[in-house]
């Protein structure tokens, strides 16, 4: 009988801010995670990501590498970040030259089961359940489908 090769990752340098709270099971290492933020179990956040203040990362989320979050945001159930476009007609394995990265303004809210590719996001964006965001979202507005799109404009806060 075979022995499957086990790798244990769990939580490994990482940089938190205060107040931060984690429930684990989860898969965090060298990323770097703001004040007050929540991350539900079954997360996995990658290298090379940071998450601003007071975000709130829901359970079964994946965050890849090249992913950067800004203040305040809500990343929901099951939203999952992709950097790898297939550039080459499948997936580009360890040849980080071909990902791309996605930055996520302030005050963003994704919601569940979303998939978002290597776009900008602006501030006041939400971003609706199961929606495929695969272009940039510059203005403030509701954005839902698939692909993404604005479906109303958010007016001043």
């Amino acid at each position: 009988m075979n022995e499957p090769k086990l790798r244990r990752v769990g939580i490994v340098d990482v940089r938190f801010g205060t107040g931060v709270t984690v429930v684990e099971p989860v898969n965090l290492y060298g990323c770097e995670i703001g004040d007050g933020c929540f991350i539900g179990p079954f997360v996995e956040i990658q290298k090379d990501v940071r998450i601003g203040r007071r975000c709130r990362i829901q359970s079964h989320a994946f965050i890849c590498e090249l992913v950067t979050i800004g203040d305040d945001c809500f990343i929901a159930h099951g939203v999952m970040f992709i950097n790898d476009l297939f550039a080459r007609g499948g997936p580009a394995g360890g040849d980080r030259a071909l990902w791309k990265s996605t930055t996520l303004g302030h005050s963003v809210s994704i919601g569940s089961n979303a998939t978002i590719l290597p776009v900008r996001i602006a501030d006041r964006v939400v971003v609706g359940a199961g929606a495929v965001v695969t272009r940039d979202l510059t203005e403030p507005g509701v954005y839902a489908g698939n692909p993404a799109r604005l479906l109303r404009r958010l007016t001043n806060p």
